[in-house]
């Protein structure tokens, strides 16, 4: 079918988000053109708000509208637990399970040579530099179970390797190679729980 060319833009713009297909594509966009005006504008200003608002935690890098996110400025977590993960995407599933008190840190991207990725293209310097003025750390490992998440693991063991870090990671429940931001809140609150130390 053609469509006329401003609802063909709305759709390949839908197009571009992540799991969206042509047909989801198009179910969105004949949806959107049927809510009012006013719905439409403002969900357009909550796009355009969103973008030019969220921005990374100075401390952790996740995504906050301040200069430090939520989790950073609660004085009531515990600031010596740091879980590390690859996207701010996993902070918001770890939030959402409720029973974490430590704090987090975002690398932004997994080592992976292959994509020329390498250790000075994530966020690992601001870990490493959190890590050092904190009295015995410890990191929960919490990146997926794939050659990137394993490389990335055994970078930070090394870099952590005898100055008193003790290092674990999710264990329990966790399939190879799953998203952390698509695991239910049940599954992961016991790979919290049941996290290993790193031999």
């Amino acid at each position: 079918m053609t469509y006329p060319s401003t609802l063909s833009d709305l759709i390949s713009n839908f197009r571009k988000l992540p799991g969206i297909g042509e047909k989801s594509a198009e179910r969105m966009a004949l949806s959107l053109i049927e809510l009012p005006l006013e719905d439409v504008s403002n969900f357009a200003k909550a796009m355009v708000s969103s973008k030019e608002k969220l921005h990374p935690c100075l401390v952790c890098g996740s995504i906050t509208e301040n200069d430090l996110c939520d989790v950073c400025s609660d004085d009531k977590r515990n600031k010596s637990v740091i879980c590390v993960l690859e996207d701010y995407k996993s902070v918001i599933a770890f939030e959402r399970a409720g029973n974490y008190n430590g704090v987090y840190h975002v690398l932004n991207g997994l080592i992976s040579p292959i994509d020329d990725v390498n250790p000075e293209d994530i966020n690992l310097a601001s870990l490493i530099d959190r890590v050092s003025k904190l009295e015995n750390p410890e990191l929960i490992i919490a990146l997926k179970s794939t050659i990137e998440g394993e490389t990335t693991t055994l970078y930070i063991k090394k870099i952590f390797e005898g100055k008193g870090v003790e290092i674990s990671r999710l264990s329990y429940g966790i399939p190879m190679g799953a998203e952390i931001d698509y695991l239910d809140e049940i599954t992961l609150d016991r790979a919290l729980n049941d996290r290993k130390k790193i031999s």
